[in-house]
């Protein structure tokens, strides 16, 4: 079997092929694809040496599995070609996710959606991961009538650029400046661009996507996306209204039976999520729950995970390897 990773060099690429290795996907032939200046760089996956390839050659070489990690220009142009040859492609970008007929994928919510027949496959949003995480159980029992989100993302979501723009700000030291404003000691209310109806595209994913996985328009939510010097993870504030009265009993429990959900909530003893030490982990961890008492029938809560694995890469291995369970790999 033959997995090319596209995007190989890059932030979500290199946690990729951790994942697959932590995740045992290493009986495979690797196709580690990326931009023209990193051709024939090596690349170490399994402790064997793998040299870059175009993305000509590995559309050549007609992979099994193609996971994307490039940008949606060139997920747009290559993902349908790597289709036509019988590829799997899971891609990571914005590309794809929103067409009607391409399934937008959480493996825990619905992956029994996927079909031999979809070769493209949509990878959500990083943020938008981690709250239809907690959201799907919730909805299940006690159905949602309005989401409210403020996510707190970091630089790691941007590119290597912007945690280098971070890191040097804190260094005090001149380099290329990706965010309009300083990052450092800073908080920016922006995430992605800014659109005709006053939100950014990065809060209309978090509203779309929502919709889509969860399988009803007819929720309510509104977001906003903040970017705040942190490189570990990103972090939500989330208030949730039901169409029914809860008990927090119940709540906790259909968090703890959640895969992939991990509870630290003991506020007393300073217990809480934080990105800091989401960072690294494929969890996504769910903090602070508690009643809105301002609001009938509503929830607050507090989100993290590390986008880079939950939030891309995990999520990504984790419908790949679904494809191989499903024995849909030829």
């Amino acid at each position: 079997m033959k997995i090319a990773v596209v995007g190989v060099t890059g932030l979500v690429g290199s946690v990729i092929l951790k994942v697959l290795e932590e995740y045992n996907m290493t009986d495979c032939t690797l196709l580690p694809v990326a931009s023209e200046r990193s051709i024939g760089k090596n690349i170490v996956f399994n402790n064997r040496s793998y040299s870059v390839l175009s993305i000509k050659e590995a559309l050549e070489a007609k992979p099994s599995i193609a996971i994307f990690s490039a940008g949606s220009n060139v997920s747009l142009s290559y993902a349908p070609l790597f289709a036509e040859k019988g590829t799997f492609v899971i891609d990571n970008s914005s590309a794809w996710r929103m067409k009607a007929d391409i399934p937008l994928i959480v493996p825990e919510i619905n992956a029994s959606l996927l079909k031999s027949s979809n070769k493209i496959i949509a990878n959500p949003n990083c943020s938008t991961i981690q709250l239809v995480m907690v959201l799907h159980p919730l909805h299940q029992l006690f159905t949602i009538k309005r989401v409210v989100v403020s996510t707190y993302q970091s630089v790691t979501g941007t590119g290597v650029l912007a945690v280098e723009q971070l890191m040097c700000e804190r260094r005090q030291m001149k380099c290329q400046q990706v965010y309009p404003h300083p990052i450092d000691l800073n908080v920016l209310p922006h995430g992605g661009n800014f659109e005709e109806n006053g939100y950014t595209s990065e809060e209309m994913k978090l509203v779309n996507e929502t919709r889509k996985i969860l399988s009803d328009n007819s929720i309510e939510l509104t977001s906003t996306v903040v970017r705040v010097p942190v490189k570990g993870g990103h972090s939500e504030s989330v208030n949730i209204e039901f169409e029914e009265y809860f008990n927090l009993t119940d709540i906790y429990s259909a968090l703890e039976k959640t895969p992939g959900i991990c509870i630290i909530d003991n506020p007393y003893e300073n217990q809480y999520p934080m990105p800091l030490y989401a960072e690294g982990k494929n969890e996504v961890f769910v903090g602070r729950v508690r009643r809105d008492f301002s609001r009938e029938n509503s929830l607050n809560l507090w989100i993290v995970a590390d986008n880079l694995r939950k939030g891309a890469a995990t999520n990504a291995v984790q419908i790949a390897r679904y494809l191989i369970e499903k024995k849909w790999i030829k």
